[in-house]
């Protein structure tokens, strides 16, 4: 599998025979800048989202209608994207559903966040729960982009139930966990063998490095890459 780190929370992830973008902020995305768009989005078959936060949804539905990519998101998101943006492919569901898919499956499982988004007219729209997604392969390792969340103690039920191997951890403080709760969750509550910081350096009102958290990792601060954006980890 090869994940390409696109800024803030936004990864490619290229299996045998799918291409996902999970949380695509890349338009006014600083961690993007950059980055060559059309590379990106190539070939992408299908887009994951964690929550309906403007900095998570980002192009979607523009992706989606250049790729004819398929988006998996939570029920209430799906119904707005639908509504209100002209998503047409949609598989949704909700927390502890699982959706299988051509060579994956995603299930939805806990974050400790919220989930609306504040559009033109002013109006707030509820999008549902905020999730983490789990991600199995037919022929890679299993990984989980835990969304933006707070550490909560519920995240060894996760462990439990799907052993992850790689982790895609928000680190960048003020709305989700900062470096040191994450990596104490990462050591309390998991066994990965590789771990991606997201969710830092953006915008200045956020953790800008991933220094705090490589500390914090202590003895396993070896298992953590922490690629430029636009750099690819290949597990």
């Amino acid at each position: 599998m090869k994940i390409t780190w696109l800024g803030h929370a936004a990864f490619r992830l290229e299996t045998g025979k799918s291409t996902i973008l999970i949380d695509p902020f890349l338009t006014g995305n600083p961690g993007f800048e950059g980055n060559d768009r059309k590379d990106a989005v190539k070939d992408v078959t299908h887009i994951l989202l964690t929550h309906g936060h403007a900095d998570h949804v980002g192009d979607t539905a523009e992706i989606a209608r250049e790729t004819g990519a398929v988006v998996l998101c939570n029920y209430d998101l799906g119904v707005w994207l639908g509504h209100h943006k002209g998503v047409d492919k949609l598989e949704t569901g909700n927390t502890g559903g699982t959706i299988s898919l051509s060579d994956f499956s995603a299930t939805f499982v806990n974050a400790f966040h919220s989930s609306a988004q504040i559009t033109e007219d002013g109006v707030s729209h509820s999008l549902g729960s905020a999730n983490g997604l789990m991600l199995h392969f037919d022929d890679e390792p299993a990984l989980l982009h835990m969304g933006d969340t707070d550490i909560f103690s519920d995240m060894a039920l996760i462990n439990e139930l799907h052993r992850p191997e790689i982790g895609i951890v928000p680190i960048g403080d003020r709305f989700t966990m900062g470096g040191a709760v994450a990596g104490l969750a990462c050591r309390r509550y998991f066994s990965f063998s590789k771990i991606l910081p997201c969710h830092y350096g953006t915008f200045p009102i956020l953790d800008q490095t991933a220094d705090g958290f490589v500390e914090a990792m202590e003895e396993d601060a070896g298992n953590v890459a922490v690629p430029r954006s636009g750099e690819s980890v290949t597990v």
